[in-house]
């Protein structure tokens, strides 16, 4: 029997097999002796996250993908070192609850709520450097690289903060798993949820509602007999991480073996699921190779640039198989061109009989500078994207499947407009991401509404 070319690119594959091909966006490592003793060393220690849970991930994506599920995935632009607390993971975790609540609670299915935490440090540029004042310097690529702040030593490209990421990444996933099982996720405490600064505004008050209307429920399935402390799934949830799979050798580090598993598969280890970005799909590129071997789910970044053909090449390279719940494409597109850019590329993985998960990151295609000079996002904007992210799902009769969300549990002033009406002269006050800007607690819930709204409808 002939072996077809699939087939034999898959039994070629290996966990190095991307050192091969082009390797964007990695960083000009000045010691490179160092690099592989920090690799070697990462190489040995635990995985952060197990096969099991990622094939679980599978599995849900794969509701979704039919309209069972809705994928919520949320969390910082980059993470940082020094913002490193149990309360800040507490508190983004919280918003990321209250939104899939609202969510599953409007759509009457399941949001899979997966969190751009515990590895999201490194950051894609679109120059490999930055000049200020006559000064030129690297750029920073996130914490796992060099340092934000703007001085010769700091932006020098240290491998060893690749080890203090995992350290960072591990401690954070052991405080996700012990409030998403140890109580804090309860659907009984979904009062208390409620941050002060969200409680005393006009998305608060309608979360209140929600939740009262969502206590109601469950004293009525109390009183007729439904003995609600054996329901895990009122008391726990899934909580499963995700990152773009940017610096290929940290990621191979943490690639293993599935040894539960008769077939063996390859995992990668460092998130349940990984995604390569718009500057890094090209197809003949080491990060779709490195993402076309794992067995984690995977998602592409397709920007308004994107066709119809390498989109559905994309589909081929990285799901030859046509696995439900294995691809998830993110429509980054922009409010302006959502529906001229989009609908083409949906068309025509559809006609190709491509299973994917569509979902959209309404944030990155409507970013600009402001007159202040800060980097921001119109609330207004994003919404208009999700707006027509829906459009051309209704027209091509195919399900919403989810949405990208960069967000922060903390009362930031970094994008325009939502209810509160953030103003350009108020950027300035809490204006604390280290990238790109990102909602607040108030402006997501505002869009968690919205967007439960677009798929009741």
């Amino acid at each position: 029997m002939a072996v077809m070319p699939d087939e034999l690119f898959a039994n070629s594959w290996t966990p190095d097999s991307w050192r091969s091909r082009t390797a964007a966006q990695q960083p000009e490592w000045p010691d490179e002796e160092a690099v592989s003793a920090t690799l070697e060393e990462i190489g040995r220690l635990p995985p952060l996250v197990f096969a099991g849970e990622a094939r679980t991930l599978t599995d849900s994506l794969a509701a979704a993908q039919e309209g069972r599920a809705f994928l919520l995935v949320a969390g910082d632009c980059a993470e940082s070192f020094n913002d490193f607390s149990a309360n800040s993971i507490r508190d983004k975790l919280r918003v990321i609850l209250q939104m899939s609540v609202v969510l599953t609670y409007g759509s009457g299915v399941p949001t899979i709520k997966v969190g751009r935490l515990a590895g999201q440090f490194s950051k894609p540029r679109s120059a490999p450097t930055e000049t200020r004042d006559d000064v030129t310097l690297p750029s920073f690529r996130g914490d796992t690289v060099n340092d934000f702040a703007f001085e010769a030593a700091a932006r020098r490209p240290d491998p060893s903060r690749m080890l203090r990421g995992y350290h960072q990444s591990a401690a954070t996933l052991n405080l996700v798993r012990a409030f998403a099982k140890g109580g804090f996720a309860d659907l009984s405490r979904i009062h208390m949820w409620n941050q002060e600064f969200v409680a005393s505004s006009q998305q608060g008050q309608q979360y209140e509602a929600l939740a009262s209307e969502i206590e109601r429920a469950l004293r009525f399935m109390e009183a007729c007999g439904i003995d609600l402390e054996a329901e895990l799934q009122l008391h726990q949830v899934d909580v499963f991480t995700a990152h773009e799979a940017l610096l290929l050798g940290f990621e191979q580090a943490l690639t293993r073996r599935d040894t539960l598993s008769p077939s063996g598969d390859w995992y990668d280890c460092s998130a349940h699921l990984l995604w390569c970005g718009e500057r890094t799909r090209a197809l003949d590129g080491a990060h779709v190779e490195f993402l076309s071997g794992i067995h984690n789910p995977v998602g592409v970044k397709l920007g308004p640039d994107a066709t119809p053909e390498e989109a559905v090449a994309l589909c081929e390279r990285l799901n030859p198989g046509r696995q439900a719940g294995r691809l998830v494409l993110f429509s980054r597109m922009g409010a302006d061109r959502i529906t001229e850019s989009l609908s083409p590329l949906v068309r025509a993985v559809k006609l190709a009989n491509h299973p994917v998960v569509w979902a959209c990151d309404p944030m990155h295609g409507n970013t600009f500078q402001a007159e202040s000079g800060y980097k921001t996002r119109r609330f207004s904007d994003i919404m208009r994207e999700l707006h027509g992210f829906f459009a051309v799902c209704e027209a091509n009769d195919i399900p919403p499947g989810g949405v990208h969300i960069e967000l922060t549990g903390d009362d930031v002033t970094e994008c325009l407009g939502g209810t509160d009406e953030v103003l350009d002269a108020h950027l300035e006050r809490r204006y604390e991401t280290m990238c790109d800007p990102r909602l607040n607690a108030r402006q997501s819930l505002d869009l968690a509404f919205e967007i439960a709204g677009l798929l009741r409808r």
